[in-house]
C-alpha cells in the first residue's frame, strides 16, 4: 500500500469570506419587510404608509417605502416620498435613500 501524499491528506481549504455571505440564509421576505419598516421608522421619526415593492437581491433584499413627508390639510395634498431601501439576507439596513416625492393624490401615468 503506498503511502498518501501531502496533497492527499490536505484538509479542504476554507470558503472565502465573500461566499459566506452567499451561504447565509436569507430571511423569508414577510419578515424582511417588517424588518426594513420598523429600521427606517427608527431611522426617519416617521411611520411608513405602505411597502410599494420588495424583492430578492444578491446582496439581500430590496424595498421601496412610502412615507409621508409633509403632511396637509386636505390629506390628498400631503407630499409623499419614495425610500428605497437595502437590507442584508439577515434582515438588517444596509442603506436606504429617498427617491421621488409626489403629492398623495397623483396617480402614476402608467396606472390611467
Amino acid at each position: 500500500m503506498e503511502p498518501e501524499s501531502e496533497a492527499d491528506s490536505e484538509p479542504e481549504p476554507e470558503p472565502e469570506a465573500a461566499d459566506d455571505a452567499e451561504a447565509q440564509e436569507r430571511v423569508p421576505a414577510a419578515k424582511a419587510l417588517r424588518y426594513a419598516v420598523e429600521q427606517l421608522t427608527e431611522l426617519l421619526g416617521r411611520t411608513p404608509e405602505s411597502v410599494s415593492a420588495l424583492k430578492p437581491t444578491d446582496q439581500g433584499w430590496a424595498a421601496e417605502i412610502e412615507v409621508v413627508e409633509l403632511e396637509r390639510i386636505p390629506e390628498t395634498t400631503s407630499i409623499m416620498a419614495t425610500y428605497e431601501v437595502a437590507l442584508g439576507p439577515d434582515g438588517q439596513l444596509l442603506g436606504y435613500e429617498r427617491g421621488k416625492r409626489y403629492p398623495r393624490s397623483r396617480i402614476d401615468k402608467e396606472e390611467s
